[in-house]
């Protein structure tokens, strides 16, 4: 499969929303490995494998064990999970399907258990910062596997 369009390629103001979409991320307090989970998660379900490959990467680099990376898919079977990345996990899940399924009450009520407002806001901006970052790289067809850690700070 070869690269339909570099980063480099395109007009420099493109990115500059999502790039400081992503540094003010990184200062919100949300933890870090947590939105690299949701960031993976999404990734997942959108068949994004550029941001596989980063985020599996930041994630490790971060002390994310691998068996939650690679049992993501099966997240809601597994044990070592938190009640609170569970919701997290749902939420984004249900962010991405919007066009196939709504976000219910019983989906944001649960997260609003473990998540204030503010923090939802934050999360919300985060699900759907990846599902843009995914569908840039998969209509780019951005080549997968020579992501570096830290690469992008």
């Amino acid at each position: 499969m070869e690269q339909r369009i570099a980063f480099s390629d395109a007009n420099k103001s493109l990115f500059e929303g999502l790039f400081k979409s992503e540094m003010y991320l990184k200062k919100s307090g949300l933890d870090h490995k947590l939105l690299e989970l949701i960031k993976t998660r999404v990734s997942q379900i959108n068949g994004c494998a550029y941001c596989l490959d980063m985020h599996y990467k930041d994630a490790v680099a971060m002390g994310e064990s691998e068996q939650r990376l690679y049992s993501l898919p099966a997240w809601k079977e597994c044990p070592y999970y938190s009640e609170a990345e569970r919701a997290a996990l749902a939420y984004a899940e249900a962010v991405t399907k919007i066009p196939q399924q709504e976000v219910t009450d019983d989906v944001y009520n649960t997260l609003s258990q473990y998540y204030n407002k503010s923090e939802i806001a934050d999360l919300t901006l985060a699900i759907t910062s990846i599902n843009t970052w995914n569908r840039f790289n998969i209509a780019f067809r951005t080549t997968p596997g020579g992501y570096k850690v830290g690469q992008f700070n």
